[in-house]
């Protein structure tokens, strides 16, 4: 019932964030796509990426003094999705500024439009994660306001769909 209350893209429209938490392999990416063009048939305009890529962005934006204009780009659509926060480490040890970054992409968007984001990291551990606790709780602050939280749990489909291939090959 709740996906069905999410496809009809109202929390967009209340301006709610979304925040999608599980481990891998449960179908959050493709719920927050399917989320997101709901979304777009709604009349709204959605704009998807990855943690990584949006870190490797602002990065850069960072270096050839982009940035505001970067930044813009995040805080215009009435929904951001930022999919698979916290699946590679690799994203924080190629941005030191990651929490900075996020932060600054988030705060921007307090209350001004919908950000979905879909992570494998438990709130408990984003200061850890991210290398800074106090910037990493101020960004989880701002985004669980008027949010809408799931915790997803399951089996990966994908480990089920290996280990039925296993078995059908040895049978």
């Amino acid at each position: 019932m709740q996906f069905e209350e999410l496809g009809t893209a109202e929390f967009v429209r209340r301006k709610d964030n979304l925040i999608l938490v599980g481990q891998s392999g449960l179908g959050k990416s493709h719920l927050v796509q399917a989320l997101g063009l709901r979304a777009c048939c709604a009349g709204h305009s959605v704009r998807y990426v990855s943690s990584a890529a949006l870190l490797d962005d602002l990065t850069a934006a960072l270096a050839d003094r982009s940035l505001p204009q970067v930044l813009r780009r995040y805080t215009r659509p009435d929904l951001l999705v930022i999919d698979e926060f916290g699946f590679d480490r690799i994203e924080r040890d190629e941005s030191p500024q990651a929490a900075s970054f996020l932060y600054k992409v988030v705060d921007a968007r307090y209350r001004q439009g919908s950000t979905a984001l879909v992570t494998n990291v438990d709130f408990d551990t984003w200061g850890s994660y991210l290398g800074d606790a106090p910037l990493s709780m101020a960004l989880l602050d701002r985004l669980v306001d008027h949010a809408i939280v799931v915790k997803l749990k399951g089996r990966s489909y994908r480990a089920a769909r290996a280990r039925r291939a296993a078995r059908s090959t040895s049978t």
